[in-house]
């Protein structure tokens, strides 16, 4: 997988795709969540991106990411509080 908006190859963490698995999230679903979410940056490296899915009673979803020589996909979060 590779992130266009980041110019960077994703790698995802076996926690991130247990989480997936539970939550329904495919590998279309966390590109879109890479490429289109809303950014929230904690530091230069560490980030969240979020995103309400139209159908989804989740919402928001939202994955922790670490910039690196790749995206690295931490974990994927539902119900995610933007205010956190």
């Amino acid at each position: 997988m590779f992130s266009q908006r980041f110019q960077l190859p994703v790698q995802v963490t076996r926690h991130a795709q247990e989480r997936m698995l539970e939550r329904g999230i495919n590998d279309d679903l966390l590109l879109e969540l890479i490429e289109t979410g809303t950014a929230k940056y904690k530091d230069a490296t560490r980030l969240w991106l979020f995103k309400a899915i139209a159908g989804r009673t989740d919402n928001l979803l939202c994955i922790a990411a670490v910039l690196e020589s790749k995206l690295v996909v931490k974990t994927v979060m539902h119900h995610f509080d933007t205010e956190a």
